[in-house]
This record gives C-alpha cells, sequence and structure tokens, in this order.
C-alpha cells in the first residue's frame, strides 16, 4: 500500500498499545501516536512514555478538554440528544473530535495512513472512518481488528506479555472502559451477559445510590442560550463545570445505565455507563426549556431528537444533515435562558424549581383562582371546533 507512515489513535490501552507494534511489524512503517486529552483523568506522561516504550516514533498529547465540552457535548446537550431512550452518548460525541485532530496531525507530518483500535463488530470504527473520510476524502485507513491474527481480548493479552507490552487489563477484569469528561463507559468480560449486575467495585464516578449521603444536597445551574454557565452562581468554563458537576452529582450516586442498545453494524451490545454531570445537566436544561420554549417549537424539537440522536451514534456528526439539524437546534436555544434549582438524593436528580427573564409562564393564565385574562366560555367553542371531525367519522 506504500505507507510509510501511520498517525494512530493512540489511548494507552490493550488495542493500540498491541497496534503500535503490529503496524510496524507489518507495515515496516513509522507510527506517530496520537493520545487526546478529554478529560480521562490518566497520567499523560505515562501514556507519552509508554507508546515510544512500545515503539511509536513520535507522541502528540493535546488537551482537549475545553474544546470538547465546549464544541461537542454542549451542542448535543442543546439537543436533548439520547440514543434510544437512555444512552446520553458519551462514547459517540468524542470519537469525531479524536479523529478531527488525528486528521489535522496526519496532513501536518505528512503521514500516509492513520489508524484506530476500534473492533471490527462495533460502532467506533464507523464513526472514526466516516470523520476521516468527511475531512480527507484520499486518507488511507488502517484497522487493525479487521486485519490482524487476534479474534479476542484474550490473544491481546497474550501477545502483549510475549513482546513485554505494559497493559492494565487481565484476564479476570477484561473490560472495555472508554472515559472522557461527560461519561465512562464499560464493556466486555462478563458484562456480556445481561443478566449478570455489574460489580460495585467496577464503578469509579459514581458512589453506589446505597451509599450515597442521607441528606439531599440542593444546587442551582444557570443557562444562557442553551448552555450551562454556572453552578452556584459560580461561573465555570465548560470543562471545569462538567467536572465540578461530576464530582457533585457522583458523590450522591447520580447517573448510572445499564443498557442493551443496537449497534449501528446490527447487533445488540450491553453496556455500562456512569454520566454523573451530564444526568444532570439533561434534566436540567429540559426543565428551563418547559417555561422559555413555544409549545409548537419544542415539540418540533422533540420530534428530531431520535434523528439527531441517531446521527451522533452512528458517526454523522461532520454530515451535512447533522450541520442543517443543529442550526434548527440552536435557534430554538436563543431564549433558554434562566435557572434551575434541583435536589440530588440517592441516584435521583429532582427539578424543585425553575425561573427566567424570558419565561413564558404566565400564572395570571395558569390560576386556579378567579382571574380577568382568561374567558372559560371560549374553550366551549374550541372544544367544538376540535371536535367537528370526530363527530362527523364517528357517523359513519
Amino acid at each position: 500500500m506504500g505507507i510509510k507512515k501511520v498517525v494512530l489513535a493512540y489511548s494507552g490501552g490493550l488495542d493500540t498499545s498491541v497496534a503500535i507494534k503490529w503496524l510496524i511489524d507489518t507495515y515496516g512503517c513509522e507510527v506517530i501516536a496520537f493520545c487526546a486529552d478529554l478529560g480521562q483523568g490518566e497520567d499523560m506522561v505515562a501514556i507519552k512514555k509508554k507508546a515510544i516504550k512500545t515503539g511509536a516514533s513520535k507522541v502528540y498529547v493535546v488537551d482537549l478538554r475545553e474544546v470538547f465540552v465546549k464544541d461537542y457535548v454542549f451542542p448535543m446537550l442543546r439537543a436533548n440528544a439520547i440514543y434510544e431512550g437512555n444512552y446520553l452518548l458519551g462514547t459517540s460525541i468524542a470519537r469525531p473530535l479524536i479523529a478531527k485532530k488525528q486528521i489535522e496531525i496526519a496532513e501536518k507530518e505528512g503521514a500516509d495512513a492513520v489508524a484506530h483500535g476500534a473492533t471490527g463488530k462495533g460502532n467506533d470504527q464507523v464513526r472514526f472512518e466516516l470523520t476521516y473520510y468527511a475531512l480527507k476524502p484520499d486518507i488511507q485507513v488502517i484497522a487493525p481488528w479487521r486485519e490482524w491474527e487476534f479474534d479476542s481480548r484474550s490473544s491481546l493479552i497474550e501477545y502483549a506479555k510475549k513482546h513485554n507490552i505494559p497493559i492494565g487489563v487481565t484476564k479476570e477484569r477484561p473490560y472495555s472502559m472508554d472515559r472522557n469528561l461527560f461519561h465512562i463507559s464499560y464493556e466486555g468480560g462478563i458484562l456480556e451477559d445481561p443478566w449478570t449486575e455489574p460489580p460495585e467495585d467496577m464503578f469509579v464516578m459514581t458512589v453506589s445510590p446505597e451509599k450515597a449521603p442521607n441528606k439531599p444536597e440542593y444546587i442551582e445551574i444557570d443557562f444562557k442560550e442553551g448552555n450551562p454557565v454556572r453552578i452556584n452562581n459560580r461561573r465555570l468554563s465548560p470543562a471545569r463545570l462538567l467536572k465540578k458537576l461530576n464530582e457533585i452529582a457522583g458523590r450522591h450516586g447520580i447517573g448510572r445505565q445499564d443498557i442493551v442498545e443496537n449497534r449501528y453494524v446490527g447487533m445488540k451490545s450491553r453496556g455500562v455507563y456512569e454520566t454523573p454531570g451530564g444526568t444532570v445537566l439533561h434534566i436540567a436544561h429540559r426543565a428551563l426549556e418547559t417555561i422559555t420554549l413555544d409549545r409548537e417549537v419544542m415539540h418540533l424539537r422533540d420530534s428530531l431528537i431520535p434523528k439527531y440522536s441517531e446521527l451522533i451514534y452512528y458517526g454523522y456528526w461532520f454530515s451535512p444533515e447533522r450541520e442543517t439539524l443543529q442550526c434548527l437546534i440552536d435557534k430554538t436555544q436563543r431564549d433558554v435562558t434562566g435557572t434551575v434549582r434541583l435536589k440530588l438524593y440517592k441516584g435521583n436528580c429532582i427539578v424543585t424549581g425553575r425561573k427566567s427573564p424570558v419565561s413564558l409562564y404566565n400564572p395570571q393564565y395558569a390560576t386556579f383562582d378567579a382571574d380577568r385574562v382568561y374567558n372559560q366560555k371560549d374553550a366551549e367553542g374550541f372544544i367544538k371546533l376540535n371536535a367537528l371531525r370526530l363527530k362527523l367519522s364517528g357517523k359513519k
């Protein structure tokens, strides 16, 4: 294929650690490792050293935390994106940013190809490669999992041990873990049995609801045009705000999800997720919209959520249809400004108040007490006109 230099999306995990040596041995090429810091909380210096020790000629470690939250997570939250009614898309939304930066590095380095460690069964291969081709149509892509002789993570572990490649998984805990500022996911191992409850010692971002504080905690979140900007009246940058909210919600056991989802390639997959801060933001944002969005605008936007979420899950972040939907969604957010108060208690996030300087809620109209703005007799004509077609149908 004439490949002399490859930029590999490198996490330091099992798959990509093995991939460095495999690429060198298979293609006889130079491998440049790229690690995106998305707030996974790992030692980036150690990861860089590990990549060099494993055979990479150069390592890029790029801090993308603020870009990730501001330009990827927040637009997704403005849309209330949620896949199949449960999944808040924490892994899905990170892939287009990683792939975009990877292409930028490939162009800078004059690389012939890019590579990733996603399996041939999963969604990530699609998400990475759709982004590659959208941003650089002529790029060559190497997907080791679709080429190499290994057929399981156990065989990867054996290969890593044989070649003295340091890894962080074992046959006893062969979880596939993906973490960023928005969430952490777990797949594989005993989790492949959807009847098996996840072990409690697996979770890292949240305490169990049973061990959460016995006293509820109240917080307030301020939004401006659909984006969270303050927690408890303290303004924070996007990444710092999400990090802080992860800490608060995590100690109350909020944001755990155990899901069997439909992968893009067709199979069902069981995944366990922790999304503490994202869960709170999703609930708070929804609550604020109830008093700031026009009814028909809200219903129209809500009808687009499944499609928008599907586009992110499938990997079409840089598609014209996602960008078009984003324009419409963002227009609906111009007046989503205000404050939401929430009570956090043992895995629950309960809305206890919402207010906005542009609220459409008018207590003079909604009151059950006497008012001078609404004539209840008008409702009779409204009902009869809307019932006309039902009456006609009923006479058949």
